[in-house]
C-alpha cells in the first residue's frame, strides 16, 4: 500500500519488483505442475484468478482514491498527480504479460473479462468453445449460485481437461450446477449466450478460448442480433453428453 502512495523512482521500482516476483511464482507453479496433485493445481489457478479480479477492482476504484489522496497531500505541498499515479499502476503490467484483450472496445485482463460476463448471468451460461480447459473451469466459478451452466465442446488440441479436473471442481463448488454436450464438430468460432430464452438473453462472440485468452491479440464483443442464434443453440441442446478422458 505505501508503495502505491509513495513518490519517487525506489518507489516505483518496488512496486514493478513485486509485481514481476508474483508473475515468476505463477510460471513457476505452472511450469512445475506435475509435482503437485491436478486438485492443488486448480485451487492455486482459482486463487489467481481471483487475484486478478481484485487487481482490476483496486484500478478501477483508484481514479476517486487518488482525489482524496492528491486533496490530502496538496495541503502538505506533497502532491501526488494523476499522470505519476497512471505511470506507476501502468508498471504493473509490464511488456512481456500477455492476458490482456479486448473487450467491448476497451482494453481488459481476459480474466477480468470472462469473468464479469459470467457474473451478469441470471439464469444460465451457455459457452460453445472446443477447446476447453482447466482455465475454462475457474473463470466459470464467477457465475453467481444457482445458474444452470452448460458448456458445448468437443474437448480438442493439447491441454484438454481431463475427467479428474472436472471432478475436482465439482466437489470443490457443489452449489454450481455444470454439464457438458458435444457440439457436433461444426463450431469453430466461440460464443457465450447468457440467459437463452429469456428477456435478458445476451450472447457475445469470442475471437479466443477461454481456456488461453489473451496469449494473442483477440477480443470479445456483444452480438445485439441474437435471434439469429436461436436455431443453433437448439440444435446444440440435442446433442450427446460430453465424455471427458
Amino acid at each position: 500500500m505505501l508503495m502505491t502512495v509513495l513518490k519517487g523512482e525506489l518507489a516505483t521500482k518496488q512496486s514493478k519488483a513485486l509485481v514481476r516476483t508474483f508473475k515468476i511464482m505463477k510460471d513457476c507453479i505452472i511450469e512445475n505442475k506435475g509435482l503437485i496433485g491436478q486438485r492443488e493445481v486448480m485451487q492455486l489457478s482459482m486463487q489467481t484468478a481471483d487475484n486478478t479480479i481484485g487487481i482490476h477492482k483496486l484500478r478501477m476504484d483508484l481514479g476517486s482514491v487518488e482525489k482524496q489522496m492528491s486533496d490530502v497531500m496538496e495541503q502538505l505541498g506533497d502532491v501526488v498527480t494523476k499522470s505519476e499515479l497512471a505511470e506507476m499502476m501502468n508498471g504493473f503490467v509490464s511488456d512481456e504479460d500477455n492476458g490482456w484483450l479486448m473487450y467491448n472496445t476497451k482494453y481488459c485482463s481476459a480474466d477480468v473479462a470472462y469473468s464479469s460476463i459470467y457474473s451478469q448471468a441470471k439464469k444460465s451460461v451457455y459457452l460453445i468453445d472446443n477447446y476447453i480447459g482447466l482455465r475454462t473451469l475457474v473463470l466459470l466459478k464467477n457465475a453467481p449460485d444457482g445458474v444452470d451452466i452448460k458448456i458445448f465442446s468437443d474437448n480438442i488440441g493439447s491441454g484438454k481437461l481431463h475427467n479428474v479436473e472436472y471432478t475436482d471442481f465439482c466437489r470443490e463448488y457443489p452449489n454450481i450446477k455444470l454439464t457438458m454436450q458435444h457440439t457436433g464438430g461444426v463450431y469453430h468460432d466461440r460464443f457465450i449466450v447468457l440467459d437463452y430464452g429469456t428477456k435478458d438473453e445476451r450472447v457475445f462472440l469470442c475471437g479466443a478460448s477461454s481456456r488461453d485468452a489473451g496469449a494473442r491479440i483477440t477480443s470479445i464483443v456483444e452480438d445485439f442480433g441474437i435471434d439469429k442464434y436461436n436455431p443453433l443453440v437448439k440444435r446444440l441442446l440435442k446433442n450427446g453428453t460430453l465424455q471427458l478422458p
